[in-house]
């Protein structure tokens, strides 16, 4: 399927194709900006030099120091860098990584941001803001945190190593999962998330056979996705995986990809609606272990000691997971989320014996 089009939603424009970088300087000035701090993680430097010769003479810098899970010192610096640099507009070009560090800036400063996704985070269309300060991950949202453009080119996405794309696109699947049993749900948000699964179980395996348009249909399921992230609050999955990113500093995406199944396994009990939509939207049977299945069918990452969690951290985290409530299917308890950190430690199977 072709995926070609523009949308103007409530403050949210995205403007979705191949070869849409070219577009980049015509969406800034709609925006008002004319002097734009690109950011980027390191190691961009071909990428990053073809944004600056796209916005022209409306480059006025380049910060290429995004680190995961938002630090505030980061965030400080890219200010720093924008204020040297007379920014009054931000372009985030990466994944969700950078397009964190460009809502700290552009959400401080009060300027426009344009992002140009190069992973599935999602995360580009959200008002949420994840940040990390003395070992603590916190989120603030906000309607003014959500870029003001997106830029999606399929082309950006072409080049993302194999590995990268799977935890990326179970990363962005996370968002749709929970927003099916989210209190805020609706009709329209249980579409979306049931869409967005689909499109991404379907461009996953789509890119390992090397068929159909795998890249377009990630991107898109990505897009769908970060739109339920944005709709609804998250449950479990979210808050165990802000703890474990946050305060262990454990790789965003991989880390959601191990956790997600384990995550729909503690929850299944209270929230089987969910888990029918998810296993019909995946083509499985059963939703946590056909997901868990999946993943590791293409070489997902299988368990947290891999990502470099140890058995003397569970205790700890269960704790900091634990600590305050928020909404969940099932009720969150220490000693349940404990067992479920065990479980995840080692990859222990789902519909196995615990």
């Amino acid at each position: 399927m072709v995926r070609d089009f523009e949308r103007d939603d409530g403050g949210l424009r995205v403007v979705f194709g191949t070869g849409t970088l070219a577009r980049l300087r015509d969406e800034l000035d709609r925006l008002g900006g004319r002097r734009a701090l690109v950011l980027s993680t390191p190691r961009r430097g071909e990428l990053v030099s073809r944004v600056v010769a796209g916005l022209g003479g409306a480059a006025a810098g380049v910060f290429d120091g995004a680190v995961m899970h938002t630090p505030v010192e980061v965030t400080e610096a890219a200010l720093a860098r924008a204020a040297e640099a007379g920014a009054d507009s931000v372009v985030s070009v990466g994944g969700g990584t950078t397009t964190g560090l460009g809502k700290a800036v552009a959400y401080r400063l009060g300027v426009p941001h344009v992002v140009l996704p190069t992973t599935y985070a999602g995360s580009e269309v959200t008002p949420v803001l994840g940040e990390t300060a003395g070992g603590r991950k916190t989120t603030t949202t906000d309607p003014a945190i959500r870029p003001d453009t997106v830029i999606y080119d399929v082309s950006l996405t072409t080049g993302l190593p194999w590995p990268v794309t799977v935890a990326s696109a179970v990363n962005s699947m996370a968002h749709a999962v929970e927003a099916l049993y989210a209190p805020g749900r609706t009709g329209a948000t249980d579409r979306m998330a049931t869409e967005s699964i689909a499109a991404l179980a379907t461009g996953l395996r789509q890119l390992a056979t090397g068929s159909g348009e795998a890249r377009a249909e990630l991107l898109y399921g990505a897009y769908l996705a970060g739109l339920c992230l944005g709709a609804v609050g998250m449950g479990l999955h979210h808050k165990l995986c802000h703890t474990l990113g946050g305060s262990f500093g454990l790789p965003h995406a991989p880390l959601h990809t191990v956790v997600l199944p384990y995550a729909m396994d503690y929850n299944a009990p209270a929230a089987r609606e969910a888990m029918r939509a998810v296993a019909g939207a995946l083509g499985v049977a059963d939703a946590p272990a056909g997901l868990q299945r999946f993943t590791r069918s293409l070489g997902g990452p299988a368990d947290l000691a891999g990502l470099g969690f140890g058995e003397a951290d569970v205790d700890r985290a269960a704790g900091l997971a634990t600590e305050r409530p928020y909404p969940n299917p099932r009720p969150v308890t220490r000693d349940g989320v404990a067992d479920l950190l065990r479980r995840a430690l080692t990859g222990q199977s789902i519909g196995g014996p615990r």
